[in-house]
């Protein structure tokens, strides 16, 4: 058997980087996956992969700053398939550059928006099919800066911080229904999101000093964790908030 047969899959953000690998490692491993963005024709290119490899896949185009579309997309992945098993919380925006006293409103509204309340929305809406379905997993993509201080980066930290801590309190809240809740926090990872760090020579080696194992991770040594977090192999875990950094904050 493969570790994730029958189950029904929702990534959010599933068009790039970390949402698409974990969608097509979800699939690779005999679940039915359901991706949402903002992109259609970027998710699109991801189902037609996965049905190429035999796999089952469905788009939905939207955002997790609209709660209708929250509630849309997880009905709709319950009608088409008959269940909902795993959410993965993975949409995000970074923004980084700037010193609190200098980040406006609508910068630190809409870090807010998209990585804590989008996360919210999602949980929100997809805990009663998790219900009816007996048990799930939930599974948000935090980041490091959550449990570190990094300069800059002062909106996108408290979301992520503000995530880890929804984090545990879903756990406790639905472990009586069989619902686990957990976060992962990569470090500095090569996705489009990263892509003008990464493509920075200089910047990217100054960067990497602090990483002990010298690279960026790849997005799908961060899907792989999420597997083992989504499947019934990790069925003891839940609460828990998992650096995957490359030694990043060990030190």
């Amino acid at each position: 058997m493969k570790r994730l047969d029958g189950k029904v899959a929702l990534i959010t953000g599933g068009g790039t980087g970390i949402g698409a690998a974990c969608a097509r490692i979800f699939a690779q491993e005999g679940a039915t996956v359901v991706i949402t963005g903002r992109r259609k024709d970027v998710l699109e290119a991801v189902v037609r992969e996965i049905e190429k490899a035999k796999g089952r896949a469905l788009a939905v185009a939207g955002s997790v700053t609209d709660e209708a579309h929250a509630q849309a997309v997880v009905a709709q992945a319950a009608r088409s398939y008959g269940k909902l098993d795993i959410l993965v919380n993975n949409a995000g925006a970074l923004a980084f550059g700037k010193l609190l006293h200098e980040t406006d409103e609508a910068a630190w509204n809409e870090m807010l928006a998209i990585n804590l309340t989008g996360t919210y929305r999602m949980i929100k809406a997809a805990v009663p099919e998790m219900i009816k379905a007996g048990g799930g997993s939930i599974v948000n993509v935090s980041s490091i800066a959550s449990l570190v201080g990094i300069p800059m980066l002062a909106a996108y930290s408290a979301s992520k911080g503000g995530m880890d801590a929804l984090t545990r309190c879903v756990a406790m809240d639905y472990a009586p229904q069989k619902i686990r809740c957990n976060s992962v926090c990569p470090g500095l990872v090569d996705t489009p999101m990263a892509s003008g760090l990464i493509n920075n020579k200089d910047a990217l080696a100054q960067l990497l000093t602090a990483y002990p194992l010298g690279r960026p991770g790849t997005s799908e040594e961060v899907a792989k964790l999420i597997l083992y977090l989504a499947s019934d192999e990790s069925a003891w875990m839940t609460g828990s908030v998992i650096p995957i950094d490359g030694g990043m904050t060990a030190h």
